[in-house]
């Protein structure tokens, strides 16, 4: 067994799990043995996924020759202290007090497990489908209307830890280092597309630009669009709210009621471009690094990001009714009756993000097209809203 090294992460705190801290093992491949021969309870606590899950993804990586046993670390445990710090944010010596190992061994799995995870991401992102999801097709405040609309983008910032050189392009509107992570999503909480390490300053649009730009980009399936929020242009494949009135989920609560089709399109709108907030809910959820800068080069930083989008894609495959699935799926709260009547409410300012700012061809009658695609949406909701309003 190699000796612990003194690595220079002293600003950081430590955090042991209560799972850990009540029993702690005399080593890892003790630890490991012991989580994954106890309840199933235990590794979801340590390892963030059921034993089978967890278990399935060694043999995949096993299989695809990606990671191999050692003679002293076995796939289980290399896939254990990946998890264990991507699922507790701890920093390397947190975990070499666990697993009794140096530092650079701890590092060196790391890494060795994130890139093995990056070899394999691409199978665990499935673009979106040629037909309508169910979750639009089997809910009446959406179908026919949305019927075309396969999910949500939406663009999160995740800190960051850069050297002094390299902070003014992340620094964000806040203040805060970060890099933009824009993601696609499914309504059923997984990613259909995930871009990430654009600096924290960079414009919403311009990152969008990317990804429909770059050789690896998102695809949209012809006829088709994502739901996008206020700060991307209403463009071909993508349909924003209406500037200049109410949005969001909490708009109309209270006993309010929509005063026209387009403060109803936005409410509409907003219940369904809601997934991209419940899919990295729960995927901030399980992994917690993703909330703190680790400490680590922006490239390992970035990959993280992508590493762990993938995993949770795989977790939701092989187990969509985990617990912390369980606690981000869409509520019953959101009641199928539309809210009562009508009150004064708030105007949004106008702002009109530029679609000038795309590189890809988009002319002014496509603008259009989209334009008349936003309102006779809202006209068919609002009509059938109206009628059925009335036959009360």
């Amino acid at each position: 067994m190699e000796c612990s090294d003194d690595e220079k992460d002293d600003i950081f705190e430590n955090y042991t799990p209560k799972e850990v801290s009540r029993s702690l093992a005399s080593n890892g491949t003790k630890f490991v043995d012991e989580v994954l021969n106890g309840q199933n309870e235990h590794c979801l606590e340590n390892f963030r996924m059921d034993k089978h899950v967890f278990y399935k993804l060694c043999d995949i990586l096993q299989a695809r020759g990606l990671l191999r046993h050692t003679n002293r670390i076995k796939i289980e445990e290399q896939l254990a202290i990946f998890m264990f710090i991507i699922g507790h944010n701890l920093r390397t010596r947190a975990v070499q007090e666990l697993f009794r190992y140096s530092g650079e061994t701890i590092s060196r799995h790391f890494n060795n497990v994130l890139n093995a995870i990056m070899a394999i991401s691409f199978d665990f992102f499935q673009g979106a489908g040629p037909d309508s999801p169910p979750e639009v097709r089997e809910d009446p405040r959406f179908y026919p209307y949305f019927k075309d609309c396969v999910g949500a983008v939406d663009g999160i910032h995740i800190p960051v830890m850069v050297g002094v050189d390299e902070q003014g392009p992340f620094r964000n509107k806040n203040g805060f280092l970060s890099q933009i992570v824009l993601a696609a999503c499914s309504f059923d909480l997984k990613f259909h597309y995930v871009l990430a390490g654009w600096e924290g300053s960079a414009a919403d649009l311009r990152v969008l630009n990317s990804a429909l730009t770059r050789r690896n980009k998102l695809q949209v399936p012809e006829g088709k669009y994502y739901l996008v929020d206020a700060k991307y242009a209403n463009i071909p494949c993508f349909i924003a709210p209406y500037h200049g009135f109410p949005y969001g989920l909490n708009e109309f609560g209270g006993g309010m009621h929509p005063q026209d089709a387009k403060e109803l399109f936005n409410h509409r709108h907003s219940l369904l471009r809601s997934a991209t907030d419940r899919t990295f809910g729960a995927l901030k959820a399980r992994f917690p690094i993703l909330m703190s800068a680790p400490p680590y080069p922006l490239p390992t930083q970035v990959k993280l990001v992508v590493a762990a989008c993938a995993i949770h894609n795989y977790i939701r495959g092989e187990k969509p009714d985990d617990w912390i699935f369980r606690m981000y799926e869409q509520e019953a709260a959101l009641q199928l009756e539309d809210p009562m009547p009508p009150l004064e409410i708030e105007q949004l300012p106008v702002v009109n993000a530029d679609p000038q700012g795309l590189d890809i061809p988009v002319d002014s009658e496509q603008l259009e097209c989209t334009s008349q695609l936003r309102d006779s949406i809202a006209a068919e909701i609002w009509n059938d809203y109206i009628r059925d309003f009335s036959a009360i």
